[in-house]
């Protein structure tokens, strides 16, 4: 009892002393977190206590500046850095069951014999089979330092004993161009799936291959790309506009004014240049898209951006936690900036506008979209209309599809059927696929899905409980035959191409595409005021 009026009394001092003077916001966070450590009722983990104490504060800012943990912080870095250190493996989950889908090249996995298809038993002490983990778990057992040891116990078809593998982690390349190949004789496509510090080098790898097959106009797919780096975006613009050409300028109360220009040699001005976005576009996406309307380099096709126009600086601590904070708002060559409204400290609010998108029918038409024309800007060298204030709107729009969409359909993706079949397939019928399709264009070109693999997916949902529905079925046909050639595509070669296979079946990418080889309707599109 002594002890606990003693405590109090304490504390009445301290508050007493606290009144006599004035606190500075600083100071008052660390009395603040005193009291809580010394006086709660319970024990306080005082590390969480200011983890939480700090996105309670961002929380307050803007939707976008945010606290990362150490582990969070190295999550989220590896995307961007373009390399993490593991085996070198791309892996499905099947039920409780971990397929080896590919091995990168040149990687550890690669080198010590691994092949598509193999089962990972465990990896060290670890055990993995049949242990129903997640795919986070699994990442966290197989990535580690650099020049570390694993050993893996692998079971291969038609091998009665499982194999053992020791391999020695190494840095993996993260690869952010996806998909490469020519869409026509004339059209090449490159998919971006985000910015990263290789992602400029990769882009110009892929345009002198395409080159070399005789592209001379180029679809940049940016569809559900989020960013990433700004320099990245900066860099892959520089590839097609003139020197000189400004493509975004940044400005904020505490940050200096910067204007990021192409410099050095003239980017490609060859050909035509679309770019693909949809709503899931942000950042870094909008950033180019927005830079090659505005300079009318090349005209835009989808749906409206996501509309991200903060610029996010890195405060890192000590400990490998970091502050990524809104210092500046980004504006595009016109003058735009992209930015969709938002409420300081309502990011409930913030998140939930993909579904106001959804309810007031923005998704299916361009009509129900309404522009501020106080935020009217125009293109530098045709001087067409374009507006700022939430996203890039495309010079064409596209609907969103959904025909498609049916409950078998999503219950055959939902379950893992589809995935499930897809590795049981391509592993049981590899080397004959292989001898008949040497590589991704043969297999493209040749290969269909027949009537009895059809039977057999429904077979493999009959028995997880999922009833044939012919009606459905009809719907999803196409869709469903398209997924299951692109998952195979990208199971049996190296870097393979899924996006490939139901791209004929997006409609941003088919719009895109009949836009690119139309030049009378490019050209007066581009001249549109």
């Amino acid at each position: 009892m002594k002890k606990i009026v003693i405590a109090i009394a304490a504390a009445g001092a301290l508050l007493a002393g606290a009144q006599t003077r004035e606190f500075s916001p600083s100071q008052k966070l660390r009395y603040a977190e005193g009291v809580i450590s010394n006086f709660y009722v319970e024990k306080v983990n005082e590390d969480s206590l200011v983890d939480e104490g700090i996105k309670a504060m961002l929380a307050t800012l803007d939707p976008h500046s945010q606290y990362s943990t150490p582990d969070e912080t190295r999550e989220l870095n590896q995307p961007l850095e373009g390399h993490f250190s593991g085996i070198g493996i791309m892996f499905n989950m099947v039920k409780d069951t971990v397929y080896v889908i590919q091995t990168t090249v040149g990687g550890p996995s690669e080198k010590a014999g691994l092949r598509p298809g193999d089962r990972i038993i465990s990896a060290n002490d670890t055990v993995i089979a049949g242990k129903q983990m997640k795919n986070s778990q699994i990442i966290k057992v197989l990535r580690g330092p650099k020049g570390s040891q694993v050993v893996l116990k692998v079971k291969r078809g038609g091998v009665e004993e499982p194999i053992e593998f020791i391999l020695r982690r190494d840095d993996i390349p993260i690869y952010s161009v996806d998909d490469v190949y020519m869409a026509n004789d004339s059209v090449g496509y490159i998919r971006v799936s985000r910015f990263a510090e290789s992602t400029a080098d990769e882009v110009a790898k892929a345009i002198a291959k395409l080159r070399r097959r005789g592209m001379r106009h180029v679809l940049i797919d940016l569809e559900d790309n989020g960013g990433g780096y700004l320099g990245a975006a900066v860099q892959l613009a520089a590839q097609f506009l003139p020197e000189g050409s400004p493509v975004v300028s940044t400005g904020g109360l505490r940050s200096e004014p910067m204007t990021f220009s192409v410099e050095g040699a003239s980017g490609d001005s060859r050909g035509r240049v679309v770019i693909m976005v949809n709503q899931y576009s942000a950042s870094a996406s909008e950033i180019l898209a927005g830079a090659m309307q505005d300079n009318d380099r090349g005209l835009v096709v989808g749906r409206r951006t996501f509309g991200k126009g903060l610029v996010q600086r890195p405060f890192p601590f000590p400990d490998g936690s970091m502050i990524r904070l809104t210092t500046a708002r980004y504006y595009t060559p016109s003058g735009r900036c992209i930015q969709k409204p938002y409420e300081k400290g309502r990011g409930e609010d913030y998140q939930l506008d993909m579904l106001n998108r959804y309810k007031s029918g923005e998704l299916w038409s361009a009509d129900s979209i309404r522009f501020d024309e106080n935020l009217k800007c125009k293109t530098l060298r045709n001087g067409r209309t374009v507006y700022g204030g939430g996203g890039i709107m495309p010079d064409v729009f596209v609907p969103v599809d959904t025909t498609f969409f049916t409950p078998y359909y999503r219950d055959l993706v939902a379950k893992g059927i589809v995935n499930t079949f897809v590795v049981g397939k391509v592993e049981q019928d590899r080397k004959q696929l292989l001898g008949k399709f040497p590589d991704e264009d043969a297999f493209y070109a040749g290969f269909e899905i027949s009537p009895e693999m059809e039977q057999q997916l429904f077979d493999a949902a009959a028995k997880e409980g999922l009833e044939f529905n012919e009606e459905q079925w009809a719907r999803s046909a196409v869709y469903i035959r398209a997924m299951l050639k692109g998952l195979m595509a990208r199971d049996l070669y190296d870097n393979g191409s899924y996006v490939r296979a139901t791209n004929p079946l997006n409609p941003v990418y088919e719009e895109a595409l009949r836009l690119i080889s139309d030049p009378e309707r490019y050209d007066s599109l581009l001249r549109k005021k």
